[in-house]
Formats: C-alpha cells, structure tokens, sequence
C-alpha cells in the first residue's frame, strides 16, 4: 500500500512539475528534493525520467478520457453531448492547469512521447469521429472534417490554459471567467461549424 501510495505522490508531482515547468527543466533530483524523498526512490518506482514520463502520459490519457465519459452521463444525443464534452474538458483544465499544460508539453516534444499521448487519446479520437459521422448521416449536424474539429477544440483548451499560466507569470490570478470566455467562444465556434448559420449552442 505505501509503494503505491509513493508512486502516486511522484506521479502527482510530475504531472504537475511537466505540466508546468516542462519536462526538460524537471530534474528527478529537483522532483525529489520537492516531494521529501530520495532520487534513488523515483528511480526504483520508475527506472528512468523517460519511464517516469510515460506513465505520466499515461495517467493524463486516462483522466482526460475519465472526464469526457463522465461529463457524458445521461446527456441526450445530438449538439448536448458536444456541449458536455467542452464543459468537462474546460472544468478538468480549470481544476487541473497543469494538465493541458502537459498535453502541449507532450506535444512540443514530439516521439516518441507524443505518439504515446496520440495512442492514449486514440479511443476517444476515434469515438468522438464516429459519433460526428453518426449525426451527418442523420441530418442533424453539417458535414465537417471530423479531425480538423478536433484539433481546433483540442488547441482551444490548450491556449486558455496557456493563457492562465502567462497571467499567473505576472502575477496576475486568473478568475474564472477566463475559462468561461475561451469555453464560449469554442462553443460557438463548434455550433456554427456543425448546426450552421442557425445554429446556437444554447
């Protein structure tokens, strides 16, 4: 029960650290000396900073992921279930900055890491471009580039965290209605794309 309970302080920590510092200028003796504990001890739980960084990958994907599907229960089909998709991504980055912080830092660094972030997010990419197909075939939502939708949502919650960390340099704290704007702004964005001219996100 402790080796877990220290495996998942280091994994806080480095999520955290990665997502903020960045990953280059995280030391595993800087993260050490931060959590108490010897480097010899992250070195035993994960045997390399690279190791360390893919089960960081790892631990990301899957709350992400968690976030969606949670974000998606008993919601209704159509333009809802794109609407509780943003708000959950938007409310994890408004929890957690230091996650999308890290999906652009996993990104900046390119393979292998960010293959092992596309792989982790695959199941999601791949749901969330089945359900966009299912709802063209229906006439509910325009035809779109599925992926393009995609990366422009993915580069919207990217930037407003970015923007929460440039205020927090200057030391400015950011409220919430930071988020809110960005979240808006996609959302109205996503609408337009997908219900046209009429469309409204609600």
């Amino acid at each position: 029960m402790a080796e877990s309970s220290t495996s998942e302080r280091i994994l806080d920590a480095a999520v955290h650290a990665f997502g903020t510092a960045g990953y280059e200028a995280t030391s595993l003796d800087a993260l050490a000396a931060h959590l108490g504990i010897r480097k010899q001890t992250i070195l035993y739980h994960f045997a390399s900073k690279e190791l360390l960084l893919d089960a960081v990958i790892d631990r990301a994907g899957a709350e992400l992921i968690a976030a969606v599907e949670g974000g998606l229960d008993g919601v209704g089909p159509g333009w809802e279930r794109v609407e509780a998709v943003v708000r959950a991504v938007f409310r994890l980055a408004g929890r957690r900055p230091e996650l999308p912080g890290l999906l652009r830092e996993v990104s900046r660094l390119g393979a292998p890491p960010a293959t092992r972030l596309r792989q982790r997010l695959e199941p999601f990419v791949e749901a969330a471009t089945a359900f966009f197909d299912r709802e063209v075939a229906a006439g509910s939502m325009r035809r779109q580039d599925s992926q393009l939708l995609l990366l422009t949502a993915y580069s919207s919650v990217i930037g407003a965290a970015t923007e929460v960390e440039v205020l927090r340099a200057f030391g400015v704290e950011p409220t919430a209605r930071t988020l809110v704007r960005r979240r808006r702004e996609l959302l109205e964005f996503l609408a337009s794309a997908l219900l046209g001219a009429g469309g409204s996100p609600g």
